[in-house]
């Protein structure tokens, strides 16, 4: 499983030109799922996503994890092309992205872990739909995480 976090001052996700979720401050995160993924996978990216340090403490050094701010959000994406072979060719291949019936499962177990661990709603946009996001990426801040390589 692979994450791109991303620090925002704000960020949505728009279907069809209608507004279907958004956040202000905090993280929005673009998920991939291949097929040898797992809840292990899922738990460890769900911790060490709400104990990562990237928010400003008062002296402005990344010293929070988004639990410490309370009026922060998080937004989950699905976007199967992070998992993306571009060794051969200029054409990525996805061969390596999970099919619906492994990655929707996977998903939803992401964001329900997430939530949990959150504690509070967990934003996300529609598995598999063709989706317009949108964020203002604060810092900029981009984290890449792969559960693979722990």
């Amino acid at each position: 499983m692979r994450i791109v976090i991303q620090r925002v001052s704000q960020a949505s996700v728009s279907i069809e030109g209608n507004l279907h979720s958004s956040i202000g401050r905090g993280m929005m995160i673009l998920v991939g799922i291949c097929d040898d993924d797992t809840d292990d996978d899922i738990e460890y990216l769900c911790q060490k996503v709400v104990k990562m340090r990237i928010f400003d403490d008062s002296q402005g050094v990344m010293n929070l994890p988004i639990t410490d701010l309370p009026d922060a959000g998080i937004l989950v994406v699905s976007q199967f092309t992070l998992m993306a072979l571009t060794r051969k060719g200029n054409r990525p291949s996805y061969i390596r992205a999970a099919r619906p019936e492994v990655s929707v499962p996977l998903y939803e177990r992401f964001v329900a872990r997430l939530q949990q661990l959150f504690g509070q709603e967990v934003m996300t946009g529609v598995f598999g739909a063709d989706m317009q996001v949108a964020l203002v990426n604060d810092g900029p801040v981009t984290i890449l995480m792969d559960s693979h390589e722990k």
